[in-house]
């Protein structure tokens, strides 16, 4: 029998690839070709499996997972191309390099679509061969890691990240499961500057049929209209001065995926109509150009502003607000949540901990920290706790958030009003001496910094030498002293 493989002669004048550990299952009838690729694989200090058909490739596939499959098209129980689909549906990361001894357009086009690596034709040279599996080996471990990226990236933008208890959040993360669910290419998450819009947005793609695919984010108050119309849809080249090239957008390069448009409030109005008509018939065209291109692409916008109200006021294009929110998510403000505000508190003093080097470690919020966090407003939302944490981690040196080193705001505006923004202090009909609420907030002030008289009157925002004066009631309780 006339061997089927070239450059044999060669093999032991060939340099040496790095030691392999990759197995690789040979599925060949001729037995000739089969050891001949045995003895040159192990050579190449690769681990080869033989099989002569079908049948037997499948048992020891099971069995052993190859990382690379040789396949033949023509063996004697079926075509190698049946095979190909198998071992693609039980492990699509196999590099399967197909082999056939008469070169068929029709197969070959068969075979890549079907997901092999490449093709190569008999008789086999091992230089072709040594580059296709040294190829091979690369896209996989480009998939590897790629997989690797995804998974965490789907564990870290997950719903169970989304951290709360209350009411409110829940309702929203409901809502955004079933949107991530179900095929609709719009939606539209509405809420404050901090209340965590991003993460559901990327929580919906990664808990979607489209976590595979790209997931982008632009913002559209950080460009200007032009600058932004290009960076969506992309250019042909000269289609301006400095079009040199064509380019992809956005949209092209979330093909199967999801694009996030964040602050969509602020996009020009003629760029909403382009929008639009994309969400509708599903095809653009790139500035410049003439072609239609079709896309699959999940739209996730989300604004800070109430875009029912910008439409009314002609500020929005009614359309394409009606467009989006088909589906529509509020995200609640931090302090409609209730108890998830100590919650986050704990998770962020969590993660906080865990990025700090050495023993020191935050274990809590001191009590009169954890009642000015329930009652504070949050304007800046879970954002704005977050940064408060982090600044809290810094600062602190025991092992509990303490108003000392809460920012001013926080302090400022929490003692004034209660969670109603009623005010907490009501003047008595028959009115109250002032030197008592100066005394009472004095003794407050020290039970709180358990006696020290410099961080009592930082509190109080007063000098120490002023605290001093409060301090040194009269007897016959005379007005005190105060410096001004």
């Amino acid at each position: 029998m006339r061997l089927l493989v070239l450059g044999i002669h060669s093999i032991y004048g060939v340099k040496l690839l790095k030691t392999q550990t990759e197995t690789i299952l040979i599925v060949d009838d001729d037995r000739q070709i089969r050891r001949t690729l045995d003895a040159t694989l192990r050579s190449w200090n690769y681990n080869p499996l033989q099989a002569e058909n079908i049948a037997e490739a499948e048992r020891i596939f099971a069995a052993e997972e190859p990382g690379v499959v040789l396949l033949d098209i023509d063996l004697p129980d079926g075509s190698g191309l049946d095979f190909l689909t198998v071992i693609k549906e039980r492990q699509p990361e196999t590099i399967v390099v197909m082999i056939t001894g008469s070169v068929d357009v029709k197969s070959t086009i068969a075979a890549l679509r079907g997901g092999a690596h490449d093709f190569i034709g008999k008789p086999i040279r091992l230089e072709e061969l040594r580059v296709t599996l040294r190829n091979g080996a690369e896209t996989r471990k480009l998939r590897r890691q790629l997989k690797q990226v995804r998974r965490e990236q789907s564990e870290k933008f997950s719903f169970e990240g989304i951290i709360g208890e209350s009411a409110a959040i829940k309702k929203a993360v409901e809502l955004a499961r079933k949107v991530a669910a179900s095929d609709i290419n719009a939606v539209l998450l509405q809420g404050e500057t901090g209340a965590g819009k991003d993460l559901f947005a990327q929580a919906i793609h990664y808990a979607s049929e489209r976590s595979d695919a790209p997931y982008l984010a632009i913002n559209c108050a950080a460009l200007p209209a032009n600058l932004i119309e290009s960076e969506l849809f992309g250019h042909e080249k000269g289609a301006f001065t400095d079009a040199k090239a064509r380019k992809e957008g956005l949209f092209e390069q979330a093909d199967g995926g999801t694009l996030f448009l964040d602050e969509i409030g602020e996009m020009e109005t003629a760029l909403q109509a382009k929008l639009l008509r994309v969400l509708e018939e599903g095809m653009f065209r790139r500035v410049g150009g003439l072609k239609e291109i079709p896309l699959d692409v999940r739209v996730i916008a989300a604004s800070n502003r109430d875009l029912k109200k910008e439409s009314a006021e002609g500020n929005f294009r009614l359309d394409l607000y009606y467009r989006l929110s088909v589906i529509q998510i509020d995200i609640p403000p931090l302090r409609s949540r209730g108890g998830d505000v100590l919650l986050l508190a704990h998770y962020y003093i969590e993660k906080t901990n865990a990025k700090r080097r050495g023993s020191k470690k935050l274990r809590g919020l001191a009590p009169q920290t954890a009642e000015i966090f329930r009652r504070y407003e949050w304007t800046g939302n879970v954002r704005e706790l977050k940064n408060v944490i982090e600044r809290a981690s810094i600062l602190e040196d025991g092992e509990l958030v303490t108003t000392e080193h809460l920012p001013f705001d926080l302090t400022g505006k929490s003692a004034p009003t209660d969670s109603n923004g009623d005010s907490l202090f009501t003047l008595p009909l028959d009115g109250i001496p002032l030197v008592e609420v100066e005394l009472d907030l004095s003794r407050q002030a020290l039970e709180r910094t358990g006696g020290n008289l410099t961080r009592a009157a930082r509190l109080l925002h007063i000098s120490r030498d002023q605290l001093r004066y409060r301090l040194n009631k009269s007897k016959d309780g005379e007005v005190l002293k105060t410096e001004t």
